[in-house]
């Protein structure tokens, strides 16, 4: 595997371990005609130039015999030069190369190698080994259509499969009205539309610095008396003067681990990558332009050194976009640094869908606190509670959280944001680290209460991923959230609505109303 430049361009240095991955491994099929493979573009944007050569064990193949097809829709030229200066080639891109020539070998396994020029990253040089496969289906396999599998006619084809497997033909499921243009990176064999209802909550009053006014909160749920609960704790906000939110911190990670010969190896490579950090962030952040990388925290166990490297990304969740990062990074490293004798990209320190202590503490996603304080004569008139009752009933239950090993001293942070998160088009999975929470209650002087809720992992987008969905996008769009610049008014407004809650379901709890609204509004 190597890299070279183009003859009067500098090339980009691609280290090794990033080269062995722009191979698709099991993508060497047979075709009616001979065989197929296909390299897909892990590492950045780019733009293809031309294939330089291919040999299949020694045979050099001639060009007449090669077709190039880019995402398994649009051919290209063997030489994209010319006029064009190449043809785009982004990430995640896919080059199927189609060689029409029959293999008289008797193995299954063949080595080749493929030599194809890249802007910027040069003439990159690909040995290789892989079983070749036949394209045969899987008995049962769902319907797929490589080239667009969005197309009417497959999802039709999937539809018809559901009702042929499972005997039910689910007419609601299927009754979709989306934008399939838009559904592409978001799902994979598409038959249907999920429906939750919305309701809406608020107007809500944020104190934030940068979300300010009055915010009308889509909730998505099948919950009864959660939308009516979070719509009277922001009344009861909103009486006080409404709500105080401020961002702390902003942290995504990955967590590599590296392998040393024994732990004094494993200290020293941590010395070594603190002193090189100027290095590995610049060679990290030739991936993204919005991933940016903060620090990189070492922890030793035993031989191992494990790395959390921290990022800041822009108005994106990130996971997806600090791991290109890191594994770029992680390929230089390996590069420049011997003794390492094994490696692994996440090794569960960065807790990617597990709530976790080291989260809580250092950060993932966003840090936010919203803050009010509640008049004494407001509790009583509206919710028939008293200040002390929800300052002793908060510290009877952070006792419980203790015995019981809660990730939040709170009551039910994770309702209101997994309602919005659905409305919202975020990763729904990501409520395991966000609800995560830090629940503080106190009588001040004045015989008010102070309510404070920390939000330590709070992972929240509003540029990509399901955040550009139809319903989805309008919901953020509701709260003047949608699109760049809009994550940290997102985050503050998801904080404020989650401390609304805890003050309703709390004051609920002490007035002893909390049973008998479920009884009113939650059975069917």
């Amino acid at each position: 595997m190597s890299s070279t430049a183009i003859a009067g361009e500098p090339a980009m240095k691609i280290p090794q371990a990033m080269l062995k991955q722009l191979y698709t491994r099991g993508s060497l099929k047979k075709t009616e005609s001979g065989f197929l493979f296909s390299l897909k573009n892990r590492i950045n944007s780019a733009k293809f130039i031309q294939l330089v050569g291919l040999s299949i064990n020694g045979k050099q193949i001639d060009f007449s015999n090669i077709r190039l097809v880019f995402n398994e829709d649009k051919a290209i030229s063997i030489d994209c030069e010319g006029k064009t200066e190449g043809v785009e080639f982004p990430l995640g891109a896919v080059l199927t190369l189609y060689i029409n020539e029959q293999l008289n070998e008797d193995t299954d396994i063949l080595d080749f190698s493929v030599s194809i020029m890249v802007k910027p990253f040069g003439q990159i040089e690909l040995v290789l080994q892989d079983t070749i496969k036949s394209q045969d289906n899987a008995p049962n396999e769902i319907p797929r259509n490589r080239q667009n599998d969005f197309h009417p006619e497959i999802i039709e084809k999937r539809r018809k499969y559901i009702s042929e497997m499972c005997g039910v033909s689910p007419q609601k499921l299927f009754d979709e009205n989306a934008d399939l243009t838009s559904l592409p990176g978001n799902i994979e064999h598409f038959c249907g539309m999920a429906q939750v209802p919305v309701g809406l909550a608020g107007p809500i009053h944020v104190h934030g610095e940068h979300a300010e006014g009055e915010f009308l909160v889509p909730l998505a749920t099948t919950e009864g008396t959660l939308v009516a609960s979070y719509n009277r704790g922001m009344k009861l906000l909103n009486m006080s003067g409404g709500i105080k939110a401020t961002i702390l911190n902003d942290a995504m990670q990955r967590a590599p681990v590296f392998v040393f010969e024994d732990a004094r190896h494993a200290r020293d490579f941590g010395h070594w990558v603190k002193n090189n950090i100027e290095k590995i962030r610049q060679v990290s952040q030739k991936t993204d332009a919005f991933a940016k990388l903060r620090n990189i925290e070492v922890y030793n166990a035993n031989k191992f050194a494990f790395l959390r490297f921290n990022y800041t990304t822009g108005d994106a969740g990130g996971q997806n976009m600090v791991g290109r990062a890191t594994h770029f990074a992680c390929a230089w490293i390996l590069e420049n640094y011997s003794g390492v004798k094994n490696f692994f990209l996440e090794a569960n320190m960065a807790t990617d869908k597990k709530s976790s202590f080291i989260n809580i503490l250092n950060t993932r996603g966003k840090r936010v606190v919203a803050e009010a304080t509640i008049k004494r004569q407001h509790l009583i008139d509206v919710m028939r509670v008293e200040p002390e009752q929800i300052a002793t009933h908060q510290r009877v239950a952070t006792v419980g959280s203790f015995l019981s090993g809660v990730n939040n001293n709170g009551l039910h942070a994770a309702n209101g944001i997994t309602a919005m998160f659905i409305a919202c088009g975020q990763d729904v999975a990501n409520v395991s680290e966000s609800s995560a929470g830090i629940l503080y209650a106190e009588v001040t002087a004045q015989g008010d209460l102070y309510l404070s809720l920390t939000l330590p992992s709070l992972i929240v987008a509003t540029c990509g991923g399901g955040t550009g969905l139809g319903t989805q996008r309008e919901c953020l769009e509701m709260l003047g959230c949608y699109g760049p610049g809009g994550v940290m008014k997102f985050a503050e407004i998801v904080t404020s609505v989650a401390l609304a809650g805890e003050i309703s379901l709390a004051c609920a709890i002490s007035s002893l109303d909390w049973v008998t609204s479920h009884e009113e509004l939650g059975r069917n």
